[in-house]
């Protein structure tokens, strides 16, 4: 049965994928922003003093997106726009509606959108309602710049050249901005391109945009922006090479292993170089991430590797062409295993568009010899888009790891560190997005190659999904071969069949009630062996959601689910290293709920709970959630906390060493951001970790003395969690500058 209904959904898939991408026009592609050239010099100081604004278009008018999308936007924002030979500039102009002070978490860069009166442009420029740009601020002026990627996905860890100034009035606040051209990536002669304005007012709870949105989308849809039409064709950006070296001195200490103290000391650099205007080649040598932030930890329990997102900022641009290839958990690409153990001498990377229609992303990155002997080794990928109908496409990608020097590595060195001479994928997939973002979904395969051909093997995937204002109903197959292997991807299980139905209905109370909608959701997960002839795990899940006007919102949810276990497995997450043995069976039922509160109060916090049974009859309590309090807008305090407590009873598949034992885990990470400026900022992030024995205290000062050059001071110290012996400790002290050629 199992196998034959989930046939039926690939096949359904492919067939509403063929069915539905036949658009042309886009839903507000009548709009339009008429752009000119500035008629005096501008000065981006927040003050619209110069005859250029006088003489500009003026855009206004927003709707409303939320709390209902049925009506013009109760506060009134203003929009300009112009250009000249180097920049293009934006003007927002926020009047209030309530009195009051405005809500701001911090001058933090790359701000949550949720919890700041903000303004944000997205620019689609070459308004194929895919691929974008995201800029904006808060009401302080923290800048705010991302990436736009499948239609509305912002990748925020993107940074680049630009600048921007906030001013106050009695009644209103205006940002002000200039972005370069060499900053964006748009077609040479391309005189339309997809434009929208957002606004997030948390006194009155409107969230609005100039284009109309539905409610149900973000406002960085670009299937729903306006158009911006050139009187001419935007300036081609002249030369544009930048080049970003850093330099970089530190001690580092590590009592674990009781080696000396050592001193360090690097250089390297960084260039983008603009091919064309839509094509860039980034180059690095001898890059380093020091400064990146460090990873928000997880309590891990379940049986698979968890997932930790790219933060480094070579891998960043267009960096979708890469990553976002397959499923969250079948990934054939995940930059992150690159440089994970070893050093990466340098890298390329060439990417960007070819035309309207087609993208291509080239990645080549050499890493050297790391402490334990592994050789050096190679990472190659190249992945191709090419543009379907109005907004869907389909792409290949290649990905190949390769191991130099291979013949002269021991074969203990091989097998303790799981060593391949290469090992290679090749994919297709085909990405649905209607003409309204009604319909998403992709249809994927994928193949793996190794030289002893043990991992040679396929994926089949697909999955449809429908997004109304009331309903969000979809399906999702999946067939992974038992030995398929992605050494560089993330594709943390295999030899599996999966079958997912989900849907999801919002109820509309009467206009003026607390409660904004409500509705039930049902979640059903079958995992089955590859072959379709055995289910080995299932999760049935139904729960309803409530959501308020001010933006709360409350989930309660109650679960049954079944596990066979493929594989020995720790139920304590490896705390107490006693596995269940393979082939055993668990069912239990749990339930929970999650509650967020509303962003506009300067205590804000995020509650989420599960009580029920577990692995071996054994049951399982977690408290999640996070409480946070801002001292506008310098200060933002925040407290995570995750605790699970595992007990289990007597059971004849339970190792006697579990009968009747108790295990506490805790994970614990009070965190304080300082925004002494928007361009001086002061992070110290603690974690406690008791499931893998680390406390670790994590503070970095940030200078901006320049747009996109920095100064950074960066602390790290690690602990045991039991003894709070030091593990390790790290100084660094690194400059970068972002130099245009």
């Amino acid at each position: 049965m199992f196998r034959k209904l989930s046939y039926f959904s690939l096949n359904l898939c492919l067939f509403v994928f063929l069915s539905l991408t036949n658009y042309a026009q886009k839903k507000n592609d009548k709009i339009e922003y008429r752009i000119h050239p500035a008629t005096s010099p501008i000065k981006i100081d927040g003050i619209a003093d110069e005859r250029a604004w006088a003489e500009a278009q003026l855009a206004t008018d927003f709707h409303q997106v939320l709390p209902m999308d049925t009506s013009k936007a109760m506060v009134r924002t203003e929009v300009k726009m112009t250009y000249d030979d180097k920049n293009l500039y934006v003007l927002f102009i926020n009047y209030e509606k309530v009195p009051g002070p405005y809500m701001v978490e911090s001058l933090k860069r790359d701000f949550n959108f949720g919890k700041n009166d903000n303004d944000l442009l997205f620019i689609d420029t070459f308004d194929d309602q895919t691929n974008g740009f995201t800029f904006g601020a808060n009401a302080y002026g923290a800048q705010w710049d991302g990436l736009l990627y499948n239609g509305s996905s912002a990748n925020l860890s993107w940074e680049n050249k630009w600048t921007s100034e906030v001013k106050h009035d009695d009644d209103k606040w205006v940002w002000e901005a200039a972005i370069p051209f060499k900053t964006l990536r748009y077609k040479k002669g391309i005189t339309r391109w997809g434009v929208n304005f957002s606004r997030l007012d948390l006194k009155t709870t409107e969230k609005s945009a100039w284009a109309p949105v539905p409610r149900q989308f973000a406002t960085a849809s670009l299937a729903y922006a306006a158009s911006l039409v050139w009187d001419q064709p935007p300036p081609q950006a002249g030369s544009n090479i930048s080049i970003i070296p850093y330099a970089l001195g530190g001690v580092s200490a590590n009592q674990e292993v009781k080696s000396p103290t050592k001193l360090r000391g690097d250089i390297g650099f960084d260039a983008k170089i603009g091919l064309t205007s839509s094509l860039n080649l980034d180059l690095t040598v001898n890059p380093d991430f020091s400064q990146v932030e460090v990873d928000q930890q997880q309590t891990n329990l379940d049986r698979f590797e968890l997932l930790f997102p790219e933060r480094r900022q070579f891998f960043l641009e267009n960096g979708d062409l890469f990553t976002n290839f397959g499923y969250q958990n079948i990934r054939p690409f995940f930059s992150r295993r690159i440089g994970l153990n070893a050093p990466i001498n340098f890298g390329a990377r060439l990417s960007g568009k070819l035309n309207k229609d087609w993208r291509i992303g080239f990645m080549n990155m050499q890493t050297g010899k790391n402490e334990v002997g592994v050789p050096a080794q190679n990472f190659g990928v190249i992945a191709l888009q090419r543009r379907m109908f109005a907004r869907s496409n389909i792409a290949v990608m290649l990905v190949n790891k390769e191991t130099l020097g291979y013949g002269s590595v021991s074969d203990s060195l091989i097998r303790l560190n799981n060593l391949s001479r290469f090992n290679r994928n090749f994919g297709i997939e085909y990405n649905l997005a209607s003409k309204n973002n009604d319909w998403t979904g992709k249809f994927l395969y994928l193949s793996s190659f190794s030289p002893d051909k043990k991992n040679n093997d396929d994926v089949l995937a697909g999955n449809i999904l429908y997004t109304s204002k009331k309903w969000v109903t979809g399906v999702q197959v999946e067939r992974v071969g038992n030995t398929y292997s992605a050494e560089v991807g993330y594709v943390p299980r295999i030899n599996y069949s999966k079958l997912s139905p989900q849907v999801a209905y919002l109820m509309f109370p009467k206009a003026g009630g607390t409660v904004l909608s409500h509705g039930p959701t049902v979640i059903l997960t079958h995992y089955l062996t590859k072959d379709f002839s055995e289910e080995t795990e299932n999760e049935k899940l139904i729960g309803y959601k409530i959501n308020f006007r001010k933006t709360n919102n409350l989930f309660v949810w109650a679960a049954h689910n079944y596990v066979k276990l493929l594989n020995p497995f720790d139920p304590t997450g490896n705390f107490a290293k006693i596995p269940l043995p393979t082939g055993s069976e668990h069912k239990w039922n749990s339930f929970g709920f999650d509650y967020t509160s509303k962003p506009q109060a300067l205590l804000t916090y995020f509650v989420s709970t599960r009580y029920g049974g577990y692995y071996a009859n054994g049951t399982r309590l977690r408290l999640n959630g996070d409480i946070g309090y801002r001292f506008q807008p310098y200060v933002a305090i925040t407290m995570s906390a995750n605790f699970n407590r595992l007990a289990f009873r007597e059971d004849p598949i339970l190792p006697k060493e579990l009968i009747n034992k108790q295990y506490d885990l805790w994970l614990l990470g009070p965190k304080i951001d300082v925004t002494f400026t928007n361009k001086l900022f002061l992070t110290n992030f603690v974690q406690f970790n008791n499931q893998n024995n680390n406390f670790n205290i994590n503070t970095r000062l940030q200078w901006r003395y320049s747009p996109a050059s920095d100064l950074f001071l960066v602390y790290t110290d690690n602990y045991f969690s039991d003894t709070f012996h030091v593990r390790n400790r790290s100084l660094v002290v690194k400059f970068t500058y972002w130099w245009n050629v």
